[in-house]
């Protein structure tokens, strides 16, 4: 918004002292970290004021945990900070003609209502459990298939590649006119041009490039033409799988805020890299035109979380609630889906992975034995896994601490896998 102001300012009154500064992504998404703090860390202390004032208050059940009790009254559905944050810096700092950024906020809107509704029944209807499982499923598929169907029908997402290898791995449609010729160096010409498909990045693999539609048993024009029946069934298994897991994740004062703030920071290095020719042509990765703009949003979401740990971290002067962990899951799917970075969320996600392996693993073994010895009995003490943690006897913010740096080690191996292939 504000880069289009800035336009028509020049326009109307010439050239004026640190205009040009709106055309770099680096600026830009520094001004949107600067806002998203501000209004994170002051307009977040008085948004808790009046959660407090309207007793919207967390309940909870005693599960024989180390100061579990203490957390009872904490004012819950912070997570409207958080969109504040990401959503107002975006809005300001964006170009919000980009198709990218447009999902983006819509994901972020989508996935906060109905964390909202599921929080407002919670709290103010006194049903602990919230919006029932079905609804909540049913707006991450609506999401999904938002995505997906943008994705496969927008001409804004598309991949830059060099023609003669797009020709060789059987791409044939452009988009746009004519092909683009980039000048290497004083010797060779490349000629590149933006193509429609549903190529994804495959970690440690050579080529580290594959396409949907090769998993179709049909022809190369059917195979790209049904390719929708695989690749938006699975999208919606991405947006629905990583929006629960944040939400499981978020049981402790502070985890889910810090992985999500260090998966925010990663994702943003993936988009700047993927939306600048030079680097992905020196990293040897997909060129995706228009993702550079992700990096404000990764930035205003970086913003929003590092604001709200200022009143998350332990003791928790409020939680994020659904509102919060629902949107911040929803927001990182849809992320790695148009980065198409979609099979390194087990890498970089993997603290959300194990919080939910432990659940599955948890449910599924009680189960099993309940029905095969007549008593169910535990792999963990409690889960998920930080609850494990905590009936041992560990520390809270330690615990928290601990999953902080594995978050951080999963994030840097998954950057490094723009070069281990």
């Amino acid at each position: 918004m504000l880069i289009e102001l800035v336009k028509w300012l020049e326009k109307v009154f010439g050239d004026f002292l640190g205009a040009g500064l709106f055309n770099y992504i680096s600026f830009r998404a520094g001004v949107a970290m600067i806002i998203s703090l501000v209004i994170s860390m002051i307009f977040g202390g008085r948004i808790i004021r009046y959660l407090q004032k309207q007793q919207v208050g967390e309940t909870v059940r005693d599960l024989g945990l180390e100061g579990q009790l203490k957390k009872q009254g904490t004012p819950t559905m912070g997570g409207i900070i958080i969109i504040m944050a990401i959503v107002i810096p975006s809005l300001l700092m964006a170009k919000l003609n980009n198709i990218y950024i447009i999902l983006l906020l819509v994901a972020t809107l989508w996935m906060g209502i109905i964390g909202f509704v599921d929080d407002y029944i919670k709290v103010f209807r006194k049903n602990k459990d919230g919006l029932h499982g079905k609804f909540k499923v049913l707006g991450q598929v609506v999401l999904g298939l938002i995505i997906g169907v943008t994705m496969l029908l927008s001409d804004q997402v598309v991949v830059r590649m060099d023609v003669k290898q797009a020709q060789q791995i059987g791409l044939t449609e452009t988009v746009g006119e004519q092909p683009l010729t980039v000048i290497s160096n004083e010797e060779n010409s490349v000629q590149k041009a933006d193509y429609k498909s549903t190529l994804t990045n495959v970690p440690f693999l050579k080529g580290n490039r594959f396409d949907y539609s090769r998993l179709i048993p049909l022809g190369r024009e059917k195979s790209q033409q049904w390719v929708w029946l695989l690749f938006i069934p699975f999208v919606i298994i991405v947006v629905t799988a990583v929006s629960n897991a944040a939400n499981l994740t978020d049981g402790l004062d502070g985890l889910a805020t810090g992985i999500s703030g260090i998966v925010g920071v990663t994702l943003g290095i993936l988009a700047y890299v993927s939306g600048n020719a030079i680097t992905a042509n020196y990293l040897n990765i997909m060129h995706l035109p228009g993702t550079g703009e992700m990096v404000i949003f990764a930035a205003s979401m970086i913003g929003a979380c590092i604001g709200f740990l200022w009143y998350n971290a332990f003791p928790a002067q409020v939680f994020m609630g659904d509102t919060g962990s629902l949107t911040l899951g929803g927001i990182i799917a849809a992320m790695a889906i148009l980065l198409r970075k979609e099979l390194l969320i087990p890498i970089l996600c993997g603290v959300f992975m194990m919080e939910t392996i432990s659940v599955i693993l948890q449910v599924s073994y009680f189960k099993y034995t309940k029905r095969r010895h007549g008593e169910g009995r535990r792999i963990f003490l409690m889960s998920p896994l930080h609850h494990h943690y905590q009936k041992k006897g560990m520390p809270e913010a330690k615990i928290v601490t601990r999953f902080w740096i594995v978050g951080i080690l999963l994030a840097v191996i998954t950057i490094l896998t723009l070069k281990i292939r």
